[in-house]
């Protein structure tokens, strides 16, 4: 259920300093919480169903929840388009860019990062087992191929005036930045272990929920610094 926020709740939050940006961050991390605790609850209460050998595990859905990217991607798109991100009746969206005409990129030049955005920030490359030295090596030749790219056909992918071509540099470290993360989350299998380990432990509840025909509380863990927690009778 998506986190609805009143005009008072608004003002109360920026009159302790915090800002739009801020304030729709701390939104989608409820609104994330409220969508993994919902997973876990229908699948500790539906009945029990026969499942051939090609259904769907349990705790399939958790997995695909914590792996899900094509928010991350989402928003790169929507930066890299220049677009404005706002709260409008207490809830973020995204608005086009006032004056797309200025933006380094246009559409083809997007087009083409986001493809290769997309080879590299997947659920293959997280769940994948990498040595620092192989990400070292990994990220060099992509930090290469990005910039040779964007060098090669800069007019094409819309930096066609001097302006426009003062924000090349900045745009090949933040993309060669993002998939840097996402190739750090598979160092050494770690993105791959916590998965296990979480799968584990959801499994322990969901047999304990059914010995006690009881099924098993859900904490409310909230990020420390959410604003949202402060909120007099919300997400209490």
């Amino acid at each position: 259920m998506a986190v609805q926020l009143t005009q008072q709740d608004i003002s109360d939050l920026k009159k302790r300093g915090y800002s739009d940006e801020e304030i729709a961050k701390a939104i989608e991390e409820l609104e994330r919480e409220e969508l993994d605790e919902s997973v876990v609850s229908k699948q500790t209460t539906s009945a029990p169903q026969k499942t051939s050998s090609f259904s769907s595990k349990p705790f399939d859905d958790i997995a695909r929840y914590q792996l899900e990217l094509n928010d991350l991607l989402e928003q790169t798109e929507h930066i890299l388009k220049g677009d404005v991100l706002i709260l409008e009746n207490g809830k973020k969206t995204w608005k086009d860019n006032p004056h797309p005409e200025k933006n380094p990129l246009n559409d083809e030049g997007i087009r083409k990062i986001m493809l290769e955005l997309q080879n590299y920030i997947n659920r293959h490359i997280i769940l994948g087992d990498y040595e620092e030295n192989d990400i070292n090596m990994i990220m060099r030749n992509y930090g290469k191929k990005l910039n040779n790219l964007i060098f090669m056909k800069y007019e094409e992918m819309g930096m066609d005036n001097e302006e426009k071509r003062q924000e090349y540099r900045s745009i090949v470290e933040n993309i060669v930045n993002l998939v840097y993360g996402s190739y750090a989350r598979a160092k050494d299998g770690g993105e791959r272990r916590s998965l296990r380990e979480m799968i584990s432990v959801s499994q322990q509840h969901t047999s304990q929920g059914d010995l006690s025909g009881q099924n098993p509380q859900q904490s409310k863990v909230r990020g420390i610094l959410n604003p949202m927690r402060y909120i007099q009778g919300k997400h209490v």
